[in-house]
């Protein structure tokens, strides 16, 4: 498939794309926040203004699985970006913003959102480096982040921890670090994350045990799938044990986007199995329930860290 066809099916979905190989997009809460009011789970959880925030990725094409929970658009998946091939940091920031703002222009005359509201948002605070593909194939992610921590904007970056050098080899880590992991064992994991590069499971065990070490917030979420790895409590307890988090995510399994063409609607568990699974893992690590939001189906874990990022 040409860039042109998959340039045009991601902006018919709401992306707008940047550069040769990144991607913004409006988040759902976001839209909430400016049209209803009401944040998203991670204003609950760390108090990010959830409208203003960038939801991006710098490698919206790439990634190294193929989770089959995975909502997004998969058909073009690339496992490398290579440094000759890769768009300035600068550029992509500055570009990515200024696509944010073009996607926010007609909520400016909608009489639900506050003009006041509206112009805060034209003015992003985060950036979540979450939206698509796996962001740690971007190599310049690190001089990424120092460009967002100059224009004094928090940074979430959200891996699924196949690519643990370049974590290591980052100077500029971003504010607070998500770690993917989907599955209790190496037999689950090869079965619902599908991974593209030799060695899945390997790669993430060493992000696990390097994340300790990394001078910044972590978090280890857990996406739980209905009858695919929802359970096994134990088996994830000894790998939440080896990153020693400061925090850990227990979210269900979403019945959206083209997870629909692989998974059914009883795949998604309900607020309460999460809750469940959360209270058990909890025990297990010493950890205790801080937070919780029913309408994202997640709750936290955490051991009494300061939650509000800054």
């Amino acid at each position: 498939m040409q860039f042109d066809d998959i340039k045009k099916i991601l902006e018919e979905q709401g992306y707008a794309i940047v550069g040769k190989h990144s991607a913004v997009k409006l988040c759902h809460w976001l839209r909430k926040s400016l049209l209803e009011n009401k944040p998203c789970y991670k204003n609950t959880f760390y108090g990010i203004e959830s409208h203003r925030c960038l939801q991006m990725s710098p490698t919206a094409f790439h990634c190294t699985q193929k989770c089959l929970y995975c909502w997004r658009y998969q058909a073009f998946t690339l496992t490398e970006l290579k440094k000759e091939d890769a768009d300035d940091p600068a550029f992509i920031l500055e570009k990515s913003i200024e696509e944010q703002r073009r996607l926010l222009t007609g909520y400016k005359g909608d009489e639900r959102v506050s003009l006041e509201k509206w112009k805060e948002a034209m003015e992003p605070k985060h950036v979540a480096c979450s939206l698509t593909g796996e962001p740690t194939l971007y190599p310049y992610l690190s001089d990424f982040f120092e460009e967002c921590h100059k224009r004094g904007m928090t940074t979430f970056l959200v891996t699924n921890g196949t690519n643990p050098k370049a974590l290591e080899e980052m100077d500029v880590l971003p504010k607070q670090l998500y770690v993917t992991v989907a599955a209790p064992n190496e037999e689950i994991y090869k079965k619902l994350c599908c991974p593209l590069v030799p060695k899945g499971w390997e790669k993430l065990m060493e992000t696990l045990e390097l994340l300790n070490s990394l001078d910044t917030r972590t978090v280890i979420r857990h996406t739980l799938v209905k009858y695919w790895n929802l359970g096994h409590e134990k088996e994830y307890a000894k790998l939440d044990e080896r990153a020693n988090p400061w925090f850990i995510e227990p979210k269900g399994y979403m019945f959206v986007g083209y997870s629909r063409q692989r998974m059914k609607l009883d795949n998604m568990p309900s607020h309460e199995e999460i809750k469940k699974f959360g209270e058990k893992l909890a025990e297990l690590l010493g950890y205790e329930i801080e937070a919780e939001r029913e309408d994202s189906r997640v709750v936290l874990l955490g051991r009494g860290k300061q939650r509000r990022i800054k």
